[in-house]
C-alpha cells in the first residue's frame, strides 16, 4: 500500500538532517519511497491514499534501547514493611518477587499493555529484557506475539541468573535465539543475562558460547549499583566491566545497561571493544542509585544509548530527562544539549541497527517506514539550526497523533488500531490482584 503522509513539517534526522515545512512523506509497503514538498510528491503519487499531517512534525519512530515490559503488573502495588533502603533490596523485596509471581496471561498482558504505550508514544522499536522464573518455558514466545500484535519491531531476551537455579534461562534464551535465526526485521534475539553479581563464570561461559555460536550480542545490566561493583571487586579481584570482557561478554552486538558505577579502565574497555552502554535516567533517579558518567563515556568515544528500564515508554521524556540530570550532576549549564539528543535520535538508531540489520532512526528514500506524528504548532521559527531547542522545550511536551512502523498505521487521531487498549487493560485489573496475592506469598 502507497501512503502519502502530507502538508506536515517533516524532519528527516539522519548525517543530512533538514527541517521540510509542508513536506510529505511517501511510503510504499515496509519502506519510504519519497520524500519532498506536499504539492510534487501529490503531483508523483496521485493515487497514494492520504494522511493529512497539518498542524503536526513527522519525525523518525522513536527507538528504546532497554525496556522491561514485564514490570507493568507491578503498577500501583503496595509493597508491605518497612521501605527498601539501598537497591538489593528493591531487588530483593520487589523485582525478584515480580517476577516469579507472573503467569502465563500475566507475561502476555505486560507486554501488550506497554506496547499499546509506546505506539502511543511514538515508540516503534524495543529492545527487552525479560524475566518470569515461574513461567520461564516458553515466555518469549508470548512476548513475541503480543509484539507482532502490535506491529513494532522488537529484540527479545530472557534474564539468565543463578538467583533461583543455576542457569535459569540459558535455555529460553538458546531456544528464541535459534528460532529467530537472522530475524525477520521486527523481531531480534539477543542472549539475556540479569547482572554480573547473579551469574557464576560458568553460567557466563555458557551464556557467552551460545551467543557467539549465534552471532548474537549479550543483553546485561552493569554496575547499576556499588552493590555489583564490590562484589565483582570481592570475587574475582577485577571492577564488572574488566570481568565480563574477561568471560568474552564485551563487543558491539552486546548491550552494557546502567554503567553507573564504574572508573576509567572500564570505559576504555567499553570502547575499545564497540560494546554499547545504555543509558536509563529516570531510572536511576527512582532507585537513587546514582548517575553514568556520560560525558565522560561519550568523550572516550563509546557509544551510548538511551533506555527506559521499565519506568515508561516515552523517550522524549527520557532524553530531556538526561539533559536536566547531566546539567546538575555536572554543575554545568554548558552540557547535554548536544549529547541528551543525540542518545535519543543517534546512537539508538546505530544501537538498533546492531540488532535489527537496520538503518532505522531516519526518513530517506529506501530506510524503513517507521514514523512518528506529533501535534505541534511551532511558536518561533524551526529550522535545522535550532531543531534542538524545540525538541527539548516544546516536543518533549506535544502529544503523538500518528504512529506508523513497517509502513502500518498502529495509530491515528490518536487511536490505537493495532490493539484494543481498553479490553486488555480491563483484563489486566482482573488479574493483577491474584499476581499481587501471589508475590505477598513468596
Amino acid at each position: 500500500m502507497v501512503t502519502r503522509f502530507e502538508n506536515g513539517i517533516v524532519v528527516t534526522l539522519g548525517k543530512n538532517s533538514r527541517v521540510l515545512w509542508n513536506a510529505t512523506v511517501i511510503t510504499d509497503g515496509e519502506l519510504v519511497a519519497a520524500v519532498g514538498d506536499s504539492a510534487e510528491m501529490k503531483r508523483r503519487f496521485p493515487d497514494a491514499e492520504p494522511v493529512d499531517c497539518s498542524g503536526k512534525i513527522v519525525l523518525p519512530g522513536f527507538i528504546c534501547t532497554h525496556h522491561h515490559f514485564y514490570s507493568t503488573m507491578a503498577r500501583g502495588m503496595g509493597i508491605p514493611g518497612e521501605p527498601a533502603a539501598n537497591f538489593v533490596q528493591i531487588l530483593e523485596r520487589l523485582w525478584w518477587k515480580v517476577d516469579r509471581a507472573l503467569a502465563e496471561e500475566d507475561i502476555l498482558l505486560s507486554a501488550q499493555l506497554p506496547l499499546i504505550d509506546c505506539i502511543r508514544n511514538g515508540t516503534t522499536t524495543i529492545i527487552d529484557h525479560h524475566a518470569s522464573p515461574s513461567m520461564r518455558d516458553g515466555s518469549l514466545d508470548l512476548i513475541e506475539k503480543a509484539v507482532r500484535q502490535a506491529g513494532v519491531r522488537a529484540s527479545l531476551c530472557y534474564e539468565v541468573s543463578d538467583r533461583n537455579v543455576i542457569g535459569g534461562g540459558i535455555a529460553e534464551n538458546e531456544r528464541f535465539i535459534k528460532k529467530v535465526g537472522k530475524g525477520d526485521g521486527q523481531i531480534a534475539a539477543m542472549m539475556g543475562l540479569h547482572a554480573s553479581f547473579t551469574i557464576s563464570d560458568e553460567t557466563a561461559g555458557k551464556c557467552v558460547g551460545i551467543a557467539k555460536d549465534a552471532g548474537v550480542g549479550c543483553h546485561i545490566h552493569v554496575a547499576e549499583d556499588a552493590a555489583d561493583r564490590e562484589d565483582s571487586l570481592t570475587r574475582y579481584k577485577v571492577p564488572t566491566v574488566n570481568r565480563l570482557d574477561k568471560l568474552g561478554m564485551t563487543g558491539e552486538k552486546s548491550i552494557f545497561v546502567h554503567c553507573v558505577h564504574i572508573d576509567e579502565s572500564e570505559m576504555d574497555v567499553l570502547a575499545a571493544t564497540k560494546t554499547a552502554v545504555v543509558h536509563n535516567p529516570e531510572s536511576n533517579m527512582n532507585n537513587a542509585v546514582g548517575v553514568t558518567p556520560l560525558l565522560k563515556l561519550l568523550h572516550k568515544g563509546a557509544l551510548v544509548g538511551l533506555g527506559t528500564d521499565g519506568m515508561g515508554s516515552d523517550m522524549l521524556v527520557q532524553m530531556r530527562c538526561a539533559y536536566l540530570l547531566h546539567r546538575l550532576a555536572n554543575h554545568d549549564p554548558r552540557v547535554a544539549f548536544m549529547e541528551a539528543p543525540q542518545l535519543l535520535l543517534q546512537n539508538n538508531a546505530e544501537i538498533a541497527e546492531r540488532q535489527f540489520g537496520l538503518r532505522l532512526g531516519e526518513i530517506a528514500e529506501g530506510r524503513p517506514a517507521d514514523l512518528a506524528i506529533l501535534d505541534y504548532y511551532p511558536p518561533t521559527p524551526l529550522s535545522e539550526a535550532n531543531f534542538l531547542g524545540h525538541l527539548i522545550f516544546g516536543l518533549v511536551d506535544a502529544t503523538v497523533d500518528t504512529t506508523v512502523c513497517r509502513g502500518k498505521v498502529l495509530m491515528q487521531g490518536k487511536k490505537v488500531v493495532s490493539m484494543d487498549e481498553e479490553r486488555l487493560a480491563a483484563r489486566s485489573r482482573e488479574l493483577a490482584p491474584k499476581m499481587w496475592k501471589r508475590l505477598q506469598e513468596l
